[in-house]
């Protein structure tokens, strides 16, 4: 049995999630890019790549990992370029979004320039526009908050910018096709009469399409209607929950039992805080295999507990959950759902060891693909 805690992704998982994209993606023409913001796991891209080789970056180092392991084509979207990281956005991506009209004037002269010196890697340059249209509960991911940076507001882009290829907005979080049809119904009032004069558009991430319940055949008669309205536009998509959405799960010991209060919490050797942070930072309470569904309504069965974390942080703790037996030092549980805007967002506050990732491929054992030493978080602080 693998050291607790450790992290471990299904390969069978992933490749149902793949399926269903790849389905979505043929049945609706429509070009489906992972977003390697919810997903660095490099050594899971071989089988990404297998139907999905293109993705979204954010950073030079997403780019450079995605141009390594998946090979295909990287677009690109920052809230800012430099002088210094420009030239090497435009060496390695297909598609560079920007995030307003005056950022993508500063740079059309190089992007120009690159597209004349470089026919057969040409870039084509995008504007990224706000549709002002909220689905989303949680302001932290909600890019048409008020006030947000995100994007031009249509007030400012009467026309479209000379040069200008492609239009981007990004409005949803694990979002239904119901969502996707409000903010297309608010993009198109607001920014419809610029499709005729651009070759595509990238509706963002946030699509949830793998999880249970999502309406896929909604969807894929949304997107077809959008080729019948505008034939000569090419759609793209680019979740990065849906790829490894329910694909991995975290794996944790329970190590001691405190109470205060009335509140009992297991200390486990994992942290909310280090190895979980989008459990404090929504906040959301996930599944733990060994307990009663969160939705669950018992009323006088189980035993309730938080679950305290490993560091010092007073915050380091989430719950309550409500198991079917009283738990004690050596019980294992496993946090669910723990690959997807997880491992991507790990820390190693207070100095606290990372888990182990191991790989379960379809047949055979569990695979050792990484494991952390001390040499990592004395190295991260040279």
């Amino acid at each position: 049995m693998p050291q607790t805690p450790y992290y471990i992704v299904y390969e069978d998982r992933l490749r149902r999630n793949l399926g269903i994209l790849k389905d979505v993606s043929e049945r609706a023409d429509v070009k489906i890019i992972m977003a390697l913001k919810a997903n660095a796991l490099w050594k899971t891209f071989k089988v990404i790549a297998e139907n999905f080789p293109d993705s979204t970056a954010s950073s030079l180092n997403e780019m450079r990992l995605s141009l390594d392991y998946l090979g295909g084509e990287v677009h690109t979207y920052c809230p800012v370029y430099t002088d210094q990281t420009f030239p090497e956005f435009l060496a390695g991506s297909s598609h560079i979004t920007f995030n307003s009209v005056n950022l993508f004037q500063k740079f059309l002269p190089q992007t120009e320039e690159w597209n004349r010196s470089n026919p057969d890697r040409r870039v084509s340059p995008g504007l990224r526009v706000n549709p002002h249209c909220s689905v989303i509960e949680t302001d932290i991911y909600n890019p048409c908050v008020p006030g947000s940076r995100f994007g031009v507001n249509p007030d400012r882009l009467s026309s479209l910018p000379h040069g200008i290829e492609g239009l981007h907005f990004h409005a949803l979080c694990e979002s239904t096709s119901f969502d996707l049809e409000k903010v297309l119904e608010a993009f198109k009032a607001q920014f419809g009469h610029l499709l005729p004069e651009v070759k595509w558009l990238n509706m963002g991430g946030g699509h949830l399409m793998t999880r249970k319940g999502y309406d896929t055949d909604h969807l894929v008669s949304l997107l077809n209607g959008l080729h019948r309205e505008y034939p000569h536009l090419k759609l793209i998509m680019e979740p990065g929950s849906a790829f490894t959405w329910q694909t991995g799960d975290l794996v944790t010991e329970v190590l001691d039992i405190v109470e205060d209060s009335g509140i009992r919490t297991a200390i486990i050797d994992a942290s909310f805080a280090c190895h979980m942070p989008d459990v404090l930072e929504m906040p959301y309470q996930p599944e733990i295999a060994e307990a009663f569904p969160n939705d669950s309504r018992l009323d006088n069965e189980g035993f309730d507990y938080r679950l305290g974390g490993n560091s010092c942080l007073s915050g380091d703790f989430a719950g309550p959950w409500r198991l079917p037996k009283e738990l004690k030092p050596g019980d294992m549980l496993t946090l669910k759902d723990m690959n997807h805007y997880t491992t991507v967002k790990t820390n190693m506050f207070n100095g606290i060891q990372h888990p182990d990732i191991y790989w379960k491929p379809i047949y055979g054992d569990a695979k050792l693909l990484r494991h952390y030493t001390y040499e990592d978080y004395r190295d991260r602080m040279d």
